[in-house]
């Protein structure tokens, strides 16, 4: 997809995927690496982690989504550790969790740590929205 610049959108480890394929890395388990982390594991079936990301003005992300605070679900135990050069870091948690990246070199590339698939906000509509016209 990326030799074709065709639209992506890495969700929740499809992002992790996109970062480490471009040329960056991982943390393996986020209690392991990160101190004083948030909650970034699902609670339980019936009950998701939630916590509030930080979008980065001026990135695609803030673009679509139209706002600079947000609440996403989370449910990971991986994170990224490092992007590579040519990836911008969109949104991140309070804790410094990288939760979304993006990549200008392409025609959209953005990538989600949460599930916007969910619809749980207006902005997570605006993500699958924009995604959509970009596959058109």
């Amino acid at each position: 997809m990326l030799a074709r610049n065709k639209p992506i959108l890495g969700i929740c480890g499809g992002m992790q995927l996109l970062n480490v394929i471009l040329g960056g890395t991982l943390f393996q388990h986020i209690p392991d690496d990160i101190p004083n982390f948030l909650n970034h594991q699902k609670i339980s079936e019936d009950k998701k982690s939630e916590h509030q990301v930080s979008i980065i003005p001026e990135t695609l992300l803030s673009q679509i989504t139209k706002v600079s605070i947000g609440t996403v679900n989370s449910s990971h135990h991986q994170a990224i550790n490092k992007v590579p050069p040519a990836v911008i870091i969109n949104a991140i948690a309070p804790d410094g969790v990288i939760e979304g990246i993006e990549c200008p070199k392409y025609k959209f590339c953005l990538g989600v740590q949460w599930h916007p698939e969910y619809r749980d906000t207006s902005f997570d509509i605006k993500i699958i929205e924009a995604f959509v016209k970009a596959a058109q």
